[in-house]
């Protein structure tokens, strides 16, 4: 049986959980949910967004989309306008209030990270973010079907013999950092 915490995929997943919680807990008192966080963080980045676009940049279902863009109305944080050359289109939109919001719930978001990263050098964080954006970018060109690239043959890499999975050695880490509750 392999030791999962020595798992990369494992560790990534733990960390993700972690910081998500801690970012919970800090923004509670500001009175708004990560769902509708990252449904602000989505508008601010592309704003105008249909209720579906928004649904697949949640991955969501659209009627789970819609019932968080109805409390987010409600709350005079989001409106819908209906598209010009398509009345059955409604789009999206941010208040001032919101982008209000955002600024605030971002720096809290910033702090949440940086304080994860404390233990880290400059160049070790830097490192970090880059090694994790080539993960992503592996993993997003092959979503879009640009090429196999998880399903070709992984590079040989020298691996310790413990920790296996799937009959292979998994990638050995150094032990992450708890974050304390």
């Amino acid at each position: 049986m392999p030791n999962t915490d020595q798992y990369i995929g494992v560790v990534i997943s733990d960390v993700a959980r972690l910081l998500r919680t801690e970012f919970d807990r800090r923004v509670r008192r500001l009175g708004i949910t990560r769902a509708q966080w990252l449904v602000l963080t989505r508008l601010h980045r592309r704003p105008g967004a249909s209720h579906s676009e928004l649904a697949e940049m949640m991955e969501v279902e659209k009627a789970t989309a819609g019932r968080m863009i109805d409390r987010l109305v409600a709350n005079g944080w989001v409106e819908r306008r209906t598209q010009a050359d398509d009345r059955r289109v409604k789009r999206v939109y941010l208040t001032r209030e919101a982008e209000r919001v955002h600024k605030r719930i971002w720096r809290v978001a910033e702090d949440t990270v940086n304080a994860a990263l404390a233990d880290l050098t400059s160049p070790e964080s830097r490192q970090l973010m880059s090694l994790l954006q080539r993960i992503k970018k592996t993993l997003v060109s092959a979503d879009d079907g640009e090429g196999s690239a998880l399903s070709a043959p992984a590079r040989k890499r020298p691996h310790a013999a413990n920790g296996r999975h799937n009959g292979k050695a998994a990638p050995r880490i150094k032990p992450a950092p708890r974050i304390a509750s």
